[in-house]
Order: structure tokens, then C-alpha cells, then sequence
């Protein structure tokens, strides 16, 4: 018998590769520590080798550069805020009066007003001399959050519907923008329904931002109140322009 942890047809961990993911998480949550005290732009690797009492050039061996800790706490961060929008689906009551779309609104808003420095950094201010990898680490939780919303949103209606939305007119270079996007983005939807969801994204987004950074404090504690319903009216602007079936 071993206490160590096994994988499903397969041997232990190896000591090794434990000690590596632990001292890993220690420095990612000592990370968002510093970022919680001094935001995103004050990140320092020197700083958080410090809180951990270990050298810089040990943190090395696990990250390279800070740009290589920044793009861990960046993918961590969007699929922490995926994980808690799709809990709240899933733990909505089937047969709740509050819309689904609602529900996901809310939980974003939640984890951004419970998380705002992790907020700040995946949808604030763009890090100075910070460049993102082409390997789609940061984008994939991104693109989950996307797919979560356009699901909510959209998924009642079919893609016939959805390529007769209504929005003003779009130019050709847009139409065509649209449709060069990945399908697991907003290319996946017809143009006018790929439009309509930018629109409302930023209306979603807008709301959240503005409350995370303080900016509709003047409200107080009534801001949950407005947030929702701006939703509903959100929600049911989107359905008023896609034609019934």
C-alpha cells in the first residue's frame, strides 16, 4: 500500500514532479499576493522570490521571466473565472425564474468584484513591454468564457435565425472579418449575430468593469440591483432581433 498519489493505470508520481507542482502553486499564490497589494504592473520577480525565501535565480527553474509567470497567472486566472461561471450553471435551479444568461452575467460580475486584481490584469490596462504567447494559453480560457455567453445568448435559436438578426448594416470588410474568425470565436456565428454578440459583450463587460474599478460606488450596495437589470433589458433587446422562427 502507498499513499502517494497514482494516475489511472499508471505508477506514482514521482517525488520529483510533486515537489515541482508544489513549489509551482506556492509561487503562482504568492504572485497573486503581490499583485493583490501592488496590481499587475508591480509584479516582480525578485519580490516574490523574497516572500518565499528563496533566491531569484532559484525561481528561475520554474519560471524563466516574468513574462512566463504573468502568462501562468493569466491562464489560471480566465479559467478560474470560466470554472465559476459554468459552477453557477450548473448549480442554477432547473427551473429558477432568473434567465441563464443571468445567472452567467452574475457570476462574472461576482468573480470580478471577489477577484479584482486577477480582473485587472486579464481585462485591464495591457501590461507594459508584456507579450502574450501564440500558443493560445492565455486565449483558451477566454475563448470558454466566450463560448459559455454565446451559448446563452444564442442557443435557442438556429443559425438560420441568427443569420437574419437584425443590426445596422455591415460593411463587406466586416462581413468578411467575421467569418476569417476560428469558429470556436465569434467566427462561429453568422455575421450579424457575430456582431450583436460583440455588442452585448461590451455592455456585460462595461457594466462590471465600471463597478470593479469603483467607478459606480456612488450607487452602494444597490448595484446588484441595477446589474440585473440591465441584463434582463440586455437579454431582451438580443431576443427582440432575431426573428422568431
Amino acid at each position: 500500500m502507498t499513499d502517494e498519489p497514482t494516475a489511472p493505470d499508471a505508477g506514482p508520481v514521482p517525488l520529483r514532479l510533486r515537489r515541482r507542482a508544489a513549489a509551482t502553486r506556492e509561487i503562482l499564490d504568492a504572485a497573486q499576493e503581490h499583485i493583490a497589494l501592488h496590481g499587475p504592473s508591480g509584479l516582480s520577480l525578485r519580490s516574490v522570490a523574497r516572500s518565499l525565501g528563496m533566491t531569484v535565480q532559484a525561481l528561475y527553474h520554474y519560471f524563466p521571466s516574468r513574462d512566463e509567470l504573468t502568462t501562468a497567472l493569466i491562464t489560471e486566472a480566465y479559467h478560474h473565472l470560466a470554472d465559476a461561471v459554468q459552477a453557477a450553471l450548473d448549480t442554477a435551479p432547473p427551473d429558477g425564474d432568473l434567465p441563464t444568461f443571468i445567472t452567467a452575467a452574475e457570476a462574472f460580475r461576482g468573480w470580478g468584484l471577489d477577484n479584482p486584481a486577477r480582473f485587472q490584469l486579464i481585462y485591464g490596462t495591457p501590461l507594459l513591454d508584456y507579450q502574450a504567447p501564440t500558443d493560445g494559453r492565455t486565449t483558451a480560457g477566454a475563448r470558454r468564457i466566450a463560448a459559455v455567453f454565446r451559448r446563452e445568448l444564442f442557443g435557442a435559436f438556429t443559425d438560420e435565425q441568427l443569420a437574419r438578426t437584425e443590426v445596422p448594416p455591415l460593411s463587406l470588410a466586416l462581413r468578411a472579418r467575421f467569418e476569417q474568425l476560428p469558429p470556436e470565436a465569434v467566427g462561429g456565428l453568422p455575421p450579424q449575430a457575430a456582431a450583436l454578440f460583440i455588442s452585448a459583450w461590451g455592455h456585460l463587460h462595461g457594466l462590471v468593469v465600471l463597478e470593479v474599478f469603483g467607478h459606480t460606488a456612488f450607487i452602494g450596495p444597490l448595484q446588484a440591483e441595477v446589474f440585473r437589470g440591465a441584463m434582463h433589458n440586455l437579454l431582451s433587446d438580443v431576443h427582440r432581433r432575431i426573428p422568431a422562427g
